[in-house]
């Protein structure tokens, strides 16, 4: 079965540090684009960051710009999210999630070009 399990997520204070792993079932996701969104409680799912197939080019939503930082890794982990000066209102669960597009140099910020999703990894973070 195709999967994709986040790891990195975690309870920490304001100001912070944290690393989000994206684990993948089979190497084929390295080849793909993927991405980083969040859920935060009674709010809908938002784009953080992407990136294209080889890491080329990424692209972030404007509340994590100059924070965050998506990077494409190998084929059991094929991308993480490094996240620093964390704030209370980035307490969210997040996602990473894949697009079935070999070698496809694009990023995508809307969460219907991505067909593959992880379960999620809680970040929670306190003043």
């Amino acid at each position: 079965q195709v999967q994709l399990v986040e790891s990195g997520g975690g309870l920490v204070q304001a100001g912070e540090s944290l690393r989000l792993s994206c684990e993948a079932s089979i190497g084929t996701f390295i080849t793909y684009p993927m991405g980083w969104f969040r859920q935060a409680p009674g709010k809908g799912r938002e784009f953080v960051a992407g990136i294209s197939w080889n890491g080329g080019t990424t692209d972030y939503a404007d509340s994590v710009k100059d924070r965050f930082t998506i990077s494409k890794g190998n084929a059991k982990i094929p991308v993480y999210l490094q996240m620093n000066s964390l704030k209370p209102e980035d307490t969210a669960i997040y996602f990473c999630a894949a697009r079935r597009a070999i070698f496809d140099g694009g990023v995508y910020s809307h969460d219907y070009d991505y067909e593959y999703w992880g379960q999620g990894t809680q970040v929670t973070v306190f003043s």
